[in-house]
């Protein structure tokens, strides 16, 4: 997939849904895209260059962001419930008041994150990585939730 624009992205996810089929964007390049509060709930992003988009509000419910690169990317307040985010580098990302209830973070890359005032609540954090600037919400103790500190 080249050069998305977001209205390209929005007919894909469209037809998909017109046809009752997942959205499937594996691999896409959505790099600096501007994606405030899209709809990309249960999207296949796996493997997709999502590098300091503004996924800001969105809506990535039950999304697969496996092995995706988020780097830099803001995501507060994104809605990030049931998704897949296992082994995506979030390296710098801001994901202050985003709701991950439930989400995979295994083996993510969590270095630098802004999570102040984020919804963890049934996260699976085994193996996510960690770092002295990882910010996590008040009284969260990542080690008890499986998370690995490395910085």
């Amino acid at each position: 997939m080249g050069n998305l624009t977001r209205a390209d992205l929005e007919q894909i996810i469209k037809a998909a849904r017109e046809r009752g089929e997942r959205p499937d964007l594996k691999g896409a390049d959505l790099s600096n895209m501007g994606l405030f509060r899209a709809d990309l709930s249960e999207v296949d992003l796996s493997r997709a260059n999502l590098r300091q988009a503004n996924l800001s509000k969105a809506n990535l419910s039950k999304a697969n962001l496996q092995k995706a690169v988020l780097t830099g990317a803001s995501l507060s307040g994104v809605n990030l419930s049931g998704a897949d985010l296992s082994q995506a580098d979030l390296f710098q990302a801001g994901l202050s008041e985003a709701n991950l209830s439930g989400a995979n973070l295994q083996g993510a890359d969590l270095n630098g994150v802004n999570l102040n005032k984020a919804d963890l609540s049934n996260a699976d954090l085994k193996g996510a990585i960690y770092s002295d600037f990882t910010k996590w919400p008040v009284s969260f103790d990542p080690a008890k939730a499986g998370a690995i500190k490395k910085w």
